[in-house]
């Protein structure tokens, strides 16, 4: 770690290009990054290792284009995060060199605590959040780098001055959710997540230090929230895409009760760590070497663990690994209601049959609920400022369609089952 920070600071020294670099990003074209703090970070390891964690996790599986990484959104993040600033500069908002370095290292770095596979591993193999595991991740490289990221990290945590910093991170209009929409639907194909990401940007300004739209700006604001919730159905929680996650979800479940019954399992080192380890949260903060340990995992491990497990002893973990890699996934009914009957005729015709047991029903049969919150109020609120000066909830603005018809929680259920039990009388 310490010859990182000696030679990246030494080629800043020499001048070396690596402090500043132009990058041609399919969303937004060229896009640059001058600081030399982003670059030494971009640089290193750990958020080197997003390259290799898919953004979508198994969206591929239904959208083929959906391959993009972690990378990659980070990068256009981070872009739209410096086109935000210097609009609120141009609007009189200040905001010092500091700070504007902070709070791009801030989102560059708001996703370097996710294992692969979006949350296939979160509280499943790994017991903390992806939050909790990016903070520390950039406690860390705050040391290597000699405080560079404390700002950063107090703009992360919203315990810095200035909270609009923090929303412009984290909110219901940030510049994650900002470019994942608008990359999501451009690798997907599905032109309904597209949004006018240019347009929000110029309406945005600060009032009382809180992050707000000017009023002109609603109506982008309106289609911004509504393809966000066309994304969660259409895309995120297909039900193609959300049994393909179960199934995944699945298979480490049980590599880890395998694991600890003593049952040997082909894995990468790390992987295999935390498999056969009772890892607790606090470890984390405890043993530096357990977060090295996550930090050398990524989507690799877990597909080359999968292609060996196929042929494992174990007729379930073989079964599931064999349903994903040659996409015969679960079969998925959703609906808006609880249907508990539908579950119980193919529980009892897979027992009689004898395709479910007592051991591999909750792998090969079980129910769910998912939700998606189009517009939460009281949650980082997206306030207007209207023209008389006042600043209101967007869904308090009249005639909304956010206020209208779509802000609150939807919850559909899920019934997922093998295919065999598609075709039992």
């Amino acid at each position: 770690m310490l010859y990182d920070y000696l030679f990246l600071n030494f080629a800043a020294k020499l001048g070396n290009p690596l402090y500043g670099k132009i990058i041609n990003d399919p969303v937004y074209g060229f896009i640059r990054f001058s600081e030399r703090e982003l670059m030494q970070v971009i640089e290193h390891q750990w958020f080197q290792r997003l390259r290799r964690i898919k953004q979508m996790g198994m969206a591929q599986l239904v959208y083929p284009g959906a391959v993009h990484s972690r990378f990659h959104h980070s990068l256009g993040a981070t872009h739209l995060m410096g086109i935000a600033l210097n609009e609120l500069k141009r609007k009189g908002v200040a905001i010092s060199p500091e700070e504007e370095t902070g709070a791009k290292l801030a989102i560059l770095l708001h996703d370097v605590g996710h294992g692969p596979f979006s949350h296939a591993l979160e509280h499943n193999l790994i017991p903390v959040s992806h939050e909790s595991l990016s903070l520390q991740i950039m406690h860390n490289l705050n040391d290597i780098f000699r405080g560079n990221l404390d700002i950063a990290i107090k703009i992360f945590n919203n315990s810095y001055e200035k909270p609009f910093l923090h929303q412009l991170v984290s909110s219901q209009l940030d510049m994650d959710r900002m470019d994942y929409l608008n990359r999501d639907s451009f690798f997907s194909g599905v032109a309904e997540g597209t949004i006018g990401y240019d347009r929000i940007l110029q309406m945005i300004t600060v009032q009382d230090g809180n992050l707000v739209v000017e009023e002109k700006g609603i109506y982008s604001v309106e289609k911004f929230i509504i393809a966000r919730r066309l994304m969660y159905w259409q895309v995120y929680l297909h039900k193609t895409v959300l049994g393909a996650e179960r199934l995944i979800v699945n298979i480490l479940k049980r590599a880890k009760d395998l694991a600890e019954q003593g049952v040997a399992l082909f894995a990468t080192p790390s992987l295999s760590f935390f498999l056969y380890e009772q890892i607790k949260p606090e470890d984390f903060q405890t043993d530096p070497a357990i977060l090295e340990r996550f930090c050398a995992i990524d989507d690799a491990d877990i597909v080359c663990s999968i292609k060996e497990w196929m042929h494992h002893a174990d007729p379930i973990l073989s079964k599931m690994c064999t349903m994903l890699t040659n996409r015969q996934l679960y079969k998925v009914k959703l609906s808006n209601e609880s249907d508990p009957e539908s579950f119980e005729a193919l529980k009892q015709k897979g027992l009689a049959s004898g395709i479910l047991t007592e051991e591999n029903m909750p792998y090969f049969l079980f129910d769910g609920t998912t939700t998606n919150n189009t517009y939460q109020v009281n949650d980082d609120n997206i306030n207007i400022a209207l023209k008389n000066g006042t600043v209101v909830d967007i869904s308090a603005v009249n005639n909304t369609l956010i206020g209208n018809t779509v802000s609150g929680e939807i919850k559909k259920y899920f019934i997922c089952y093998i295919p065999e039990l598609k075709s039992v009388r």
